[in-house]
């Protein structure tokens, strides 16, 4: 059995038609780490928000960062599908990501301001990855980006409709 506990992940050679799988890999793990990153700002937000708009703000960001956090496992599963390993250190996350913090705790609507320009530039991050896929053979990786695109640019609107 010790053996068994011996074995370290490499990368494999995957022959799906993909072409590209490195700039594919990539294109998914900086998206992973822009989810975990939003993932943890959205669940920080959640954890502090107050004001009259609380419950509705709480609710929201539950729902957003219970959505993220799901998706990580997708976007990490999908590098491993294509051969290559996940990024396994968080300094390697937080290198990777485009999602900065705030210097000071932002208000209720400073947050939802904050929120929504993130899962923008997360979205736009993701129509690249789609055009990457489709060039390269690569339409589960393009059906995985289009799904997720479309979750951060709901999320998005819903968050800049608060602030309107």
């Amino acid at each position: 059995m010790s053996a068994a506990l011996e074995v370290t992940p490499t990368d494999h050679d995957v022959k799906s038609g993909v072409r590209n799988t490195d700039s594919i890999a990539e294109g998914l793990s900086d998206l992973l780490a822009d989810t975990y990153r939003l993932t943890f700002k959205t669940h920080a937000y959640h954890w502090n928000v107050e004001g009259p708009l609380f419950f509705s703000l709480h609710k929201l960001t539950e729902e957003q960062y219970e959505n993220l956090f799901d998706a990580a496992d997708e976007l990490a599963e999908r590098v491993r599908a294509l051969g290559k390993l996940a990024p396994a250190r968080l300094d390697a996350i937080v290198s990777a990501s485009i999602i900065k913090d705030k210097d000071k705790t932002p208000s209720a609507g400073e947050m939802c301001t904050d929120l929504a320009e993130d899962h923008q530039r997360v979205a736009h991050r993701f129509h690249a990855l789609i055009e990457l896929a489709e060039e390269n053979k690569d339409p589960v990786t393009a059906d995985l980006a289009t799904e997720r695109s479309a979750f951060h640019e709901q999320a998005a609107w819903m968050l800049r409709a608060i602030t309107a």
